[in-house]
């Protein structure tokens, strides 16, 4: 029988929750790296087996852990990590020219079609590439060479490259986010980058329509329309149709358009997930009921998910890489939260269930199908 794995990235280790196809009874295995901050873990779309995680800690840097049976044992890969001499500097908050330096790594995007290849966003915002299952890494530093890099700046969370989409329908397409620098765009496998912030609008900056400096904080994307984008802007939810070169908004009649996080249902293109929270000042859902909200129209015409969910005293955060979505035929929608939950709906949203309380924080869920 078919099943689902879900892996879950948190304050202090990682956990592994399993279940059948039915998703009914969930095992929950960890924590892994117990003590560590585990900012994701990300299995190989081409063998279920290959899993990555990134640990750090504030005391012993970063490991890139490598598990080849489905979660049950890990090993430390390699972990060199070099900026490779792109000169230059970015913004920091007060202004000056920082020097780029490397602190962790926020989100490994395995190859969709070899397992030894992976990507890897780092702060300060860089794009590496393993091709040897983690054993070497090199930067893709053709990002940073982007002539606008003296502009970036960190955002709250640090200067992250956050967000990787690919598709194999779209060979050698890479597109990042990173925070607070905006969305960029490779056709050529990461040689050559554009920005790809046409049509944001982001008020807090000296030009509010720059060219970057924009606050994105998660990009969606179906791999069937690898031209269609969703975004969860710093404000604002917002759709592209040309694969980012520009952008509109959709945030409709949201409660309120800020969030971090935004997914995209598995056979639905059209379905859209997102979680709104207050403000950017009061990170929690508004009123203290935590709502996903969906779209079923791609954006503008939204619908409150409440049915399991706590519609009181709640006031947990969604982060930005806290959702992911399972391929079974009735589409699974998971996420996690700040107060350590896992929710689950096996039903696209309908109804949730907590299939994990009480864990660390939750900085990142992933899901993979088990066939």
């Amino acid at each position: 029988m078919s099943g689902v794995r879900v892996l879950v990235g948190t304050k202090k280790g990682a956990f592994v929750l399993s279940a059948d196809g039915k998703r009914t009874n969930w095992k929950i295995d960890g924590p892994l790296f117990a003590g560590w901050e585990v900012y994701h873990v990300k299995g190989s779309a081409v063998d279920p087996n290959r899993i990555y995680a990134s640990q750090t800690s504030g005391w012993f840097g970063q490991l890139i852990q490598r598990s080849d049976d489905g979660g049950r044992t890990w090993a430390p890969a390699g972990n060199e990590f070099k900026y490779d001499g792109v000169p230059g500097t970015h913004q920091h908050y007060d202004g000056t020219p920082r020097p780029w330096e490397f602190k962790r790594v926020w989100h490994l995007e395995p190859d969709a079609l070899d397992a030894d290849v992976v990507l890897a966003g780092v702060e300060d915002a860089a794009l590496f590439r393993t091709v040897d299952g983690a054993k070497t890494w090199q930067e893709v530093s053709g990002l940073r060479a982007h002539g606008t890099g003296p502009q970036w700046q960190p955002g709250a969370g640090g200067l992250c490259l956050h967000t990787i989409l690919t598709s194999p329908s779209r060979p050698g397409r890479i597109t990042i986010a990173i925070s607070a620098a905006g969305a960029f765009r490779s056709d050529d496998d990461g040689v050559t980058w554009k920005a790809i912030n046409r049509g944001l609008k982001s008020e807090y900056i000296p030009d509010p329509d720059a060219e970057v400096g924009h606050c994105i904080h998660h990009i969606a994307m179906h791999g069937s329309r690898p031209d269609v984008l969703f975004m969860q802007k710093h404000w604002d939810v917002m759709r592209s149709d040309d694969a980012g070169d520009t952008w509109h908004e959709v945030s409709g009649d949201l409660p309120t358009d800020f969030g971090f996080v935004i997914d995209v249902h598995a056979h639905e293109p059209e379905t859209v997930y997102v979680v709104p929270i207050k403000s950017d000042s009061e990170h929690f859902p508004p009123e203290g009921k935590l709502r996903v909200y969906r779209s079923r129209t791609g954006g503008n015409e939204w619908e409150p998910l409440t049915k399991g969910l706590p519609q009181s005293d709640c006031y947990v955060n969604v982060l930005r890489d806290a959702m992911a979505v399972d391929a079974l035929d009735e589409c699974g929608v998971y996420f996690g939260t700040t107060g350590g939950q896992v929710y689950a709906s096996a039903d696209g949203g309908d109804s949730w269930r907590a299939i994990a309380r009480d864990l660390p924080g939750v900085l990142s869920v992933e899901v993979q199908t088990l066939r």
